[in-house]
């Protein structure tokens, strides 16, 4: 069973649930041993996680929300290249 990028997303969520069976398992495992960006997704999780269950909150400074909306707009625009 070959996975692709958003099956392997679904199956390491599944994994960090302990909710994955062997042959997903298998395949999950096949997947990432060659694909460094569900690996990546894979060792980022758990840092998500904690951070979600920190209590500690910072406030962001003043703006941040209108010049985050901006920036996103300017990336997202028809025609625009990221860099990778």
């Amino acid at each position: 069973m070959g996975l692709s990028c958003e099956d392997a997303w679904k199956a390491i969520s599944d994994n960090i649930d302990e909710n994955l069976d062997a042959a997903h398992q298998r395949a999950l495992d096949r997947h990432l041993a060659r694909c460094r960006h569900c690996t990546a997704v894979l060792h980022g999780v758990p840092n998500i996680i904690r951070l979600y269950r920190d209590e500690w909150v910072f406030v962001l400074p003043d703006g941040f929300h209108e010049r985050l909306e901006q920036r996103l707009r300017q990336v997202t625009a028809p025609g625009v290249r990221l860099p990778l």
